[in-house]
């Protein structure tokens, strides 16, 4: 099925959202779908430790790289650089999961100018516990000026991510967002980066991403969270795979996320 357009405006989108519940009412939704059928080979899914590349043909067309947070604590880029890795998300700030206020990531500036300067190309997330679309719209916001002070100081940032999940904290207050929300909540974030200038990216597991209605799916580029298989088992497109939480890279001291870029499906 060919994607919804990458500059689907949100009225575009929640139309789509509309029209779709309307489908589900009359036992519409999924009707005479043919089975999903990858765009990647996975047989040309190579391993060397915990580096993953695809390259269908002998041609690699992908490219390997690493998300960070403060949770890293202080990172050796030129090191990370020189183990190969080819590009970083780094968390910009999140919204406290049982308070709601906004927090910038401490360790945000420092890594996103660590990271360009040690010749890794950076993209961004911001970790949402948004529960309502004016929430989502004022996390886009806040992200955006970090993003702008950082651009202004030189930065470039390929991607920008918007990551919603449920968490394990008692008083959590974003764990029961349903579907219909998160879908519009989705389209209000990314709306607003890419109105910005920015590449938006929807982040989750399969979970997550599954309660997003399937037109929020097609319309923005997905990040897929799985671990502990040896090729992705989820039903729709993506183009980064989150393969490891628990990876191993020169410069950071701690555990930190690999992930696998992926070329951009043909429609």
């Amino acid at each position: 099925m060919r994607a919804l357009p990458a500059n689907i405006t949100r009225r575009q989108a929640l139309a789509l959202l509309g029209a779709a519940a309307a489908g589900a009412v009359l036992g519409l939704s999924g009707c005479g779908e043919p089975p999903y059928v990858s765009p990647y080979v996975w047989d040309a899914l190579l391993r060397d430790g915990d580096r993953l590349t695809y390259a269908p043909g002998g041609t690699v067309q992908s490219r390997w790289g690493v998300d960070v947070s403060s949770h890293q604590h202080e990172i050796d880029w030129p090191a990370v650089y020189g183990a190969g890795v080819q590009f970083a998300f780094v968390r910009a700030g999140n919204r406290g999961a049982t308070e709601g206020v906004l927090y910038e990531d401490e360790f945000f500036r420092a890594n996103v100018a660590g990271a360009q300067a040690a010749g890794i190309p950076v993209s961004t997330y911001f970790f949402s516990q948004a529960i309502t679309l004016a929430e989502a719209e004022e996390e886009a916001d806040f992200l955006l000026d970090l993003i702008g002070q950082a651009e202004d100081a030189g930065i470039f940032f390929e991607a920008v991510a918007f990551d919603h999940e449920s968490v394990q904290i008692e008083g959590a207050r974003a764990n029961d967002v349903d579907g219909a929300l998160l879908s519009k909540m989705a389209v209000a974030f990314c709306e607003r980066v890419q109105a910005a200038g920015h590449v938006p990216f929807v982040y989750g597991n399969q979970r997550d991403l599954l309660r997003l209605d399937k037109t929020v799916r097609q319309a923005y580029p997905l990040w897929l969270a799985e671990y502990d298989v040896g090729i992705p088992t989820a039903q729709f497109d993506f183009r980064i795979w989150q393969y490891s939480s628990t990876g191993q890279i020169p410069g950071i001291t701690t555990d930190v996320d690999l992930n696998l870029w992926l070329p951009l499906p043909e429609d």
